[in-house]
């Protein structure tokens, strides 16, 4: 099927208040080295086809974005947020103590330049809806009960391109990060592997998931 016949926008939120909570951290915690390694080529399947898609993508941003969930909106063609206090989004892992990967960096520097990028990797910035807009790391601000309805607008918009131009104009713009963890797959997994495999990093990883849970009880 053409992008024309199918258009994809990422979907509404499955928990009130969050768009994506990120990588699920439990993946990351107490689990054998094989069973890292295959989370993280599923986590890298996902941004290469997202990513490097010939489908025209919008996110409709109707919550928190952190770390992952901020990926998955960087990876889109546009992104619209609700234009709210309450929502947050930008790539946090260092808070984490967590490196992001060098494709996670290429896809914020391609969205909004790298000295914004470095503040928002080295200090794990999470940002309000308004100083996302005002960086570029969003590209427009709707009420949130009128974000769908934008969305559909903005993908008509993309949409009304001849295809295999707009298809042709994604692809050389993306295609350097694309095949820049094609080429070094395997190595960037064994890095994650290494790393989160750490005991201050595990430990890191178990503090953050109690903090979790005492939010909830």
């Amino acid at each position: 099927p053409t992008a024309r016949e199918r258009p994809a926008r990422l979907p509404p939120q499955a928990v009130p208040g969050v768009f994506s909570a990120g990588l699920d951290i439990t993946e990351m915690c107490g689990r054998s080295e094989e069973r890292l390694a295959e989370f993280w080529r599923a986590v890298q399947e996902l941004w290469i086809l997202l990513y490097g898609s010939r489908l025209a993508t919008v996110a409709a941003i109707n919550g928190s974005s952190p770390a992952g969930g901020c990926l998955l909106a960087l990876s889109c063609d546009y992104r619209i947020m609700a234009d709210s206090r309450k929502y947050i989004i930008g790539l946090n892992e260092t808070r984490l103590g967590i490196v992001a990967p060098f494709w996670f960096k290429d896809c914020l520097v391609n969205t909004v330049g790298h000295r914004a990028a470095e503040r928002s990797l080295q200090l794990g910035i999470l940002y309000s809806a308004q100083e996302a807009l005002r960086i570029g790391l969003v590209d427009e601000l709707v009420p949130e009960d009128k974000i769908q309805a934008r969305a559909a607008e903005v993908m008509a918009e993309w949409l009304a391109v001849p295809d295999h131009a707009r298809q042709l104009s994604k692809s050389s713009l993306r295609k350097h990060a694309v095949d820049h963890l094609l080429m070094h797959r395997e190595a960037d997994v064994q890095n994650f592997v290494c790393f989160v495999s750490r005991d201050a990093i595990q430990q890191s990883l178990q503090r953050y998931m109690e903090g979790l849970k005492q939010k909830k009880a």
